[in-house]
């Protein structure tokens, strides 16, 4: 799993700097981008690993043994086809059920589509995919198979985000594209409750949800009337509060401002963190595990701290890249020499976020 989340690190950034190099740097921000990369990628690990370990369970103790006991290649090849089916169920019933969107809108609140935005999901997912996937486990597909197939899935819907690649009509005739899935993204009411295939266009053509850009109705990205956070805490819990209908959490008035070149690289540096970690999962003790988890999170929380100026999240940041330090290689004793050189980076990166004085948010 580090290669495919190498993979979409190295694809995010290197899409910016095409971007900018187009000249379309409207079409892009290091906040948005940095709250995509790991307001996704951090408790969602946790509930993804969930997903992969229920799924697993199942096939193992329940399973009815009717798609093992084929041959290997009928089984790869219905895990291929029906995974992206049931996404396509999923993807629908998540627009549709109050709560199931509640999740999912947290994918849609960003306003700009790009690699970035295929990484923004809610923590909570993972966990709201199981019962979509799990009777595949019932019926006996075994689990490396569903592993390989929905990370090859998720890998097409990431390039499907991409905001760089030409139209391509020939792929377009049978697969989703990002020239079909910008739709899906339209804000417009025009757009809304289309496009939901993730791979197979057969699915939307099939049950009447396919759509196409309408030049009379240009595509605006984001959530009308939600006020997008690029702090994580909000991002992935404002929705279900609006949902219970209580009021969103509070956010406190800006005070500074903080160079994009901060947020990008403080992110992008917690993220290769996130890769080891995810290299590691399954090699630790638990509680190594666990305790690495819990720091990564509060890091996405300094971190939208910074994007959005708070005045905490200058030492809150410092304190978490000084306890990843001191819990790596203090305490844990890992002395690699990848660990050296990641927390050394983030090391210096936080001490001058900790020294430097921003210049401060002129109040309304």
């Amino acid at each position: 799993m580090v290669f495919p989340l190498a993979f979409m690190l190295f694809f995010i950034v290197a899409e910016m700097f095409v971007l900018q190099w187009q000249g379309r740097g409207s079409e892009y921000s290091w906040k948005d981008t940095i709250l995509n990369l790991n307001s996704g990628h951090v408790v969602l690990w946790l509930f993804r690993g969930f997903e992969v370990f229920a799924f697993g369970w199942v096939a193992s103790h329940w399973s009815l043994g009717v798609i093992s006991s084929w041959p290997t290649v009928w089984q790869w090849v219905f895990g291929f086809i029906v995974w992206d089916f049931c996404f396509y169920v999923l993807h629908y019933t998540h627009h549709k059920i109050g709560l199931l969107w509640a999740i999912h809108e947290v994918h849609h609140e960003g306003r700009y589509f790009n690699v970035s935005l295929g990484a923004r999901n809610s923590w909570y997912s993972s966990l709201s995919s199981v019962p979509f996937f799990i009777w595949m486990a019932f019926l006996g597909l075994p689990v490396e198979i569903f592993l390989v197939v929905s990370t090859f899935h998720y890998g097409v819907q990431l390039f499907n985000h991409n905001a760089v690649t030409p139209r391509t009509p020939w792929l377009e005739a049978f697969m989703v594209t990002p020239n079909h899935h910008r739709v899906h993204h339209g804000d417009h009411p025009v757009y809304h409750d289309t496009n939901f295939g993730g791979t197979f266009l057969i699915w939307d053509k099939l049950f009447g949800t396919y759509k196409t850009a309408q030049p009379e109705y240009p595509l605006c990205y984001g959530v009308t009337g939600h006020d997008a956070s690029t702090n994580p805490v909000h991002t992935n819990h404002d929705p279900l509060r609006r949902w219970l209908r209580k009021p969103v959490l509070p956010r406190s008035a800006m005070t500074v401002e903080w160079p994009a070149w901060v947020i990008a690289t403080a992110g992008v540096g917690l993220f290769v963190v996130v890769l080891l970690y995810v290299a590691g999962d399954g090699y630790w003790e638990t509680w190594q595990q666990y305790s690495i988890f819990a720091l990564l999170v509060l890091g996405t929380v300094a971190i939208g701290g910074l994007s959005e100026g708070r005045n905490w999240a200058r030492w809150g940041w410092f304190a978490v890249v000084a306890g990843l330090a001191i819990w790596v290689i203090g305490v844990l004793a890992w002395h690699q020499w990848y660990w050296w050189l990641c927390l050394g980076g983030l090391g210096l990166h936080a001490l001058w976020v900790l020294w430097h004085r921003p210049s401060p948010v002129a109040s309304s």
